[in-house]
């Protein structure tokens, strides 16, 4: 029996059993099921696999990333010892080519001690391979594992796979969206029986007032807050870059990608990558709510001009042959341009930082010599 196929029987018979399952806990077996779920059984990553991520496009994004890292380590102080934090690392390629850019400042890489979180032990590998040679690197399973002590954290495309709740909105109020089994036997999205009690007095004005048959998405807090006591607690930054939208609003983002195309989300579930957008108010409300002040958002591509990948690009391109320039200007247009298929403007960033640090580095309205160049 295929991994699908168990899953897809799996689902189904918790469904018979126990009624319609919730959007974010279909979701969650789909991603992480210990047996047949996408995150634990498979490498995603590559043209061989169902997405790219912008580290895999180009390593000028990870470089500036890391230099971004040391300007944080800079304004804590210069600490002597100092982790750095990746939460889902993917084959660990941003993380390498970010601690090869630290390498021009020899003070900053001496101090760290290299974190990275991640539950997918073929992922885990992958990681050690494209880490050898770089010490000081231990692996976590969760947020709970984190390290004590002044930390730099990064999460790139993490919180876009986190599970997510969604509201439709009917005439008796907000019901939870849930995943259920339609007359043919098949998995089909329908709404819990009653609404959620108070649900619409948590929402702002524009949300709670939608007509009927509109659909609120939300995640828990819980990954935001835990990070946010950390920073809290121990010191530092973090820096979380995804696909989403800077203020709530109604939609269905919920979608599938598999062999780098849309999928059906119901179909084979644990075989795609099933995400959504990200709420960057919520996290920014969250992280501030834990005692924290946030920086951004902003759009990728702002950030990464800010950091000085135009130059970036430029210095690549006169090293390189005719063909390779002409990759790496794709990839730098992919990885800051607007238009439809680039992520300059679909992806933003947020910083979030201890109070005593007042600005971050391409976050903060900060004067052209605070910002990192190379």
């Amino acid at each position: 029996m295929s991994d699908a196929t168990a899953l897809d029987q799996e689902i189904k018979s918790l469904i018979r059993r126990a009624g319609p399952m919730p959007v974010w806990r279909y979701m969650q077996l789909c991603l992480t099921h210990p047996q047949h779920g996408y995150y634990i059984a498979r490498d995603p990553l590559g043209r061989a696999g169902d997405f790219i991520t912008a580290p895999e496009i180009s390593q000028m994004f990870g470089e500036l990333i890391g230099l971004w890292a040391a300007s944080v380590w800079r304004m804590m102080g210069d600490p002597a010892a100092v982790n750095l934090i990746e939460l889902g690392p993917g084959r660990g390629t941003m993380m390498a080519d970010a601690l090869r850019a630290i390498r021009v400042l020899p003070e900053f890489l001496d101090a760290i001690s290299v974190h990275l979180v991640e539950v997918n032990p073929r992922l885990r590998e992958t990681q050690r391979q494209t880490l050898n040679g770089f010490e000081n690197v231990t692996w976590h399973t969760g947020l709970d594992q984190l390290p004590p002590g002044p930390s730099i954290i990064l999460a790139n495309e993490y919180f876009d796979v986190l599970p997510i709740h969604q509201m439709v909105k009917r005439d008796t109020g907000w019901h939870e969206r849930v995943v259920e089994i339609d007359r043919d036997g098949e998995l089909a999205f329908g709404t819990a029986r009653e609404p959620t009690p108070r649900f619409a007095a948590l929402l702002p004005p524009h949300i709670a007032s939608a007509p009927s048959g509109s659909i609120f998405e939300w995640r828990p807090d819980t990954e935001m807050m835990t990070i946010a006591r950390h920073i809290r607690s121990h010191g530092g930054a973090a820096l979380i870059i995804d696909y989403g939208h800077t203020s709530k609003n109604i939609g269905d983002t919920l979608q599938a990608i598999k062999s780098h195309a849309f999928a059906d989300v119901l179909q084979d579930p644990g075989t795609a990558d099933l995400t959504a957008h990200v709420d960057f108010q919520a996290l920014a409300q969250a992280a501030e709510a834990a005692g924290i002040r946030s920086h951004g958002p902003v759009e990728q591509g702002i950030f990464l001009h800010r950091l000085g990948i135009e130059a970036r690009a430029k210095a690549l391109m006169a090293k390189a042959t005719p063909a390779v320039a002409q990759d790496i200007m794709l990839a730098y247009q992919r990885l800051t341009g607007g238009s439809q298929g680039s992520m300059g403007g679909l992806f933003k960033v947020l910083g979030v930082a201890d109070p005593s640090l007042d600005m971050l580095v391409a976050l903060s309205d900060a004067p052209p010599e605070a910002k990192v160049s190379r």
